[in-house]
């Protein structure tokens, strides 16, 4: 049995909505997780810290007695990190601050005419839950990648949650801990899943001593929920949305490899495994016009599966239906089916690599050429991990400084200025039916 499936799509001349049908999907999707995650939600928003230590002991294995990590622990965790990971640490915090100081939105101020001002403002919200998964793997880098995002936007407020750990006395992960310490973090819950969703979507009243007391205001509701998660993790956010912000459906992660005859078939491979390793329903797609970059391709899956780390976790998801090898005419056509695949990883390992990643519409993050790996993005490019999932890049952009912004304008006319657009301003009052507004403005000249 092949280690993952083939899609041929040669001598095919397929529209978008058929390409969209034609690619790998996960057989699990967002509304299939909704009904598992609504009930989660109601418990959480009804019982709060009760709920959160009875779910903890469900999903986790594990019974936290602090809800809230304490400082001391915090402390703790950071005074314990291996130096070669805490240099490690900074060095990604220090990139990823420099790329997202780039996006700073800067304020406008338009004078449409004399004396008629439009100011554009840019304000950040003031509070915001961020979510750092820890079930198959544990994920310190994800702490850098939404923390900073948001620091730099100025955020005053940040709350992370973490799935508590049966080996760490149902605290989260040590080095998630450390992370949130060294980036001066200080508000932080052994909360995991749809639960940690919950928990800031409403807030949360404590239960027991621990939490200050029953009754006592253990979490306050936030106004954005970000970071990525499992599908359960998404399905809640998007349950949430609208209660607060949310940044996209981050959930189960993936990559898709355009590539021609001159990649690398063991680069590929290496790439493909290295999102498979993190789920077995991680989605690994390679889209070629070459049949024998396919077959070496495959061919060293084989041998990379069987001798990295986590294989049985590989072969589950490179042979899951969300993963293939999708054969194509030329790089023309595949292009076509990685903009409607929409990757939340897109690695393009073609001829003139650089362009054609400029033709790319829909990708939560595009890696050009040989040298540029989707794992350079996950830790110290610069650039943000937290990614659009399951072809939300068609709409929705990647983690940044603008998450955690909003846009505020700001209107002042004089008296000259309103008394010169008055009357236009009647017609369009009276054309709607609603001559009060033409009269709010008649009222002042």
């Amino acid at each position: 049995m092949p280690v993952i499936s083939r899609i041929d799509l040669r001598g095919l001349a397929l529209t978008t909505a058929e390409l969209r049908r034609a690619i790998p999907r996960a057989t699990l999707d967002v509304e299939a997780a909704t009904g598992a995650v609504e009930p989660i939600l109601a418990d959480v928003r009804g019982r709060g810290a009760a709920a959160l230590r009875d779910l903890a002991e469900r999903f986790d294995g594990v019974r936290p007695v602090h809800v809230r990590v304490p400082a001391a622990e915090l402390a703790a965790a950071l005074e314990g990190l291996d130096p070669t990971l805490r240099a490690a640490l900074e060095l990604a915090a220090g990139r990823v601050r420099q790329g997202h100081t780039a996006q700073l939105p800067t304020a406008t101020t338009t004078e449409v005419a004399p004396g008629a001002q439009v100011r554009q403002r840019w304000v950040p919200v003031r509070r915001v839950g961020l979510y750092v998964p820890g079930g198959l793997a544990l994920y310190p880098s994800s702490v850098v990648m939404n923390v900073v995002a948001a620091q730099v936007a100025g955020v005053e407020g940040l709350a992370v949650a973490s799935p508590p750990q049966k080996d760490n006395g149902g605290l989260p992960d040590a080095t998630v801990l450390a992370a949130c310490a060294l980036l001066g973090v200080e508000e932080v819950y052994a909360v995991g899943g749809a639960q940690a969703v919950g928990m800031f979507a409403y807030g949360a009243v404590g239960s027991e001593e621990a939490d200050g007391g029953a009754g006592a205001e253990l979490c306050v509701p936030v106004d954005i929920i970000t970071g990525p998660g499992n599908i359960y993790v998404t399905a809640a956010k998007r349950a949430v949305r609208g209660i607060v912000g949310i940044d996209s459906e981050a959930g189960t992660t993936e990559i898709a490899i355009l590539a021609d005859s001159g990649a690398d078939p063991d680069h590929v491979a290496a790439d493909l495994i290295s999102q498979a390793e993190h789920d077995p329903n991680a989605a690994s797609v390679l889209v070629t016009d070459s049949l024998g970059l396919a077959d070496a391709v495959e061919t060293r899956l084989v041998e990379r599966a069987e001798a990295t780390r986590h294989s049985d976790r590989v072969r589950a998801a490179l042979g899951g239906p969300q993963s293939a090898i999708v054969l194509v005419d030329d790089v023309e056509q595949g292009l076509a089916v990685v903009d409607a695949y929409a990757a939340e990883h897109l690695e393009i390992q073609t001829a003139d690599a650089a362009a054609i990643a400029e033709r790319v519409r829909s990708a939560g993050a595009i890696f050009v050429g040989a040298y540029s790996p989707v794992s350079l993005g996950d830790y110290v490019a610069g650039s943000n991990h937290i990614l659009p999932t399951g072809g939300c890049a068609h709409f929705s952009s990647g983690l940044g400084v603008m998450s955690f912004m909003k846009s505020v304008q700001v209107i002042e006319y004089t008296r000259e200025a309103l008394a010169a657009v008055t009357e236009p301003l009647v017609a369009l009052a009276n054309a709607e039916g609603l001559p009060a507004h033409g009269e709010a403005a008649q009222a002042r000249l």
